[in-house]
């Protein structure tokens, strides 16, 4: 099984001491009752999400797999990290779960596998962003993790984010992401707007970021190309340079 990202990247593995810390914190505890006292709703929807990004949260809870958006402050970490995100991290129901609309496709619903979560997966997601879309807005980059995300629910698609991003980057501009297989070097040239993107590939993947007008798109081109399958497709949103793409009957068309 693949390792979970390291501590830097803000998970926590089930055996962490700090856990097992929150596991045995009693609820009279002094430092719990202040926490509880002053705790707003906002804490758990916003605290540690970076204000750019603030805008576009769209759930207060992260999947139960994810701690990324865990408060930094200890008397709020036991509330948001163990209460809100593990206290039942096997239930289901603590599992994101993409709201759908009509003219979705029931795969949408299904939640991610928990490998999506590890270090490697964050990565390929992280490249896809940037590579693909690090010149849009905050909200357009999401809007591509979201379609990445998207294809690894979908059965017709690879189930892992690497599979999906990397898929036929082996044939020279025939690959499902131009920058995977356009045969230049993958160098990142800007490192505060990778570090942006791999915020958001987290928060996407956490649920904390959800864009109702993607949907449950699969397809996304920019405005300047008009591939021959668009016209086969639905057009469900135009966010920056891209117009975003989902197939009537759940797959490819």
């Amino acid at each position: 099984m693949t390792d979970l990202a390291p501590r830097d990247q803000n998970f926590f593995r089930p055996s962490d001491p700090m856990l097992q810390q929150f596991e045995k914190s009693e609820p009279s505890d002094p430092q719990i009752a202040i926490a509880r006292a002053f705790h707003s709703p906002d804490h758990d929807r916003y605290d540690g999400v970076p204000d750019v990004l603030k805008n576009l949260v769209t759930n207060d809870r992260a999947d139960s797999l994810a701690t990324a958006y865990a408060p930094a402050e200890p008397e709020h970490y036991v509330l948001s990290a163990f209460d809100s995100l593990f206290a039942k991290t096997k239930n289901k129901e603590d599992r994101f779960i993409p709201p759908a609309i009509e003219g979705d496709h029931e795969w949408l619903q299904k939640p991610l596998p928990a490998k999506t979560f590890a270090a490697d997966e964050q990565k390929c997601l992280t490249d896809g962003i940037y590579f693909e879309a690090r010149g849009e807005s905050p909200k357009g980059q999401a809007a591509v993790a979201q379609v990445i995300l998207n294809r690894v629910r979908n059965p017709t698609f690879p189930n892992t984010v690497c599979d999906v991003v990397y898929q036929n980057a082996e044939v020279l501009n025939r690959c499902q992401f131009s920058f995977a297989c356009d045969g230049l070097p993958e160098q990142v040239a800007n490192r505060s707007a990778y570090e942006l993107a791999e915020q958001i590939a987290m928060a996407v993947t956490a649920g904390k970021i959800f864009i109702s007008d993607v949907a449950s798109a699969t397809h996304y081109f920019a405005d300047y190309v008009r591939p021959s399958w668009a016209d086969a497709m639905e057009n469900v949103a135009n966010i920056g340079a891209h117009r975003f793409y989902r197939t009537y009957g759940g797959g490819w068309s």
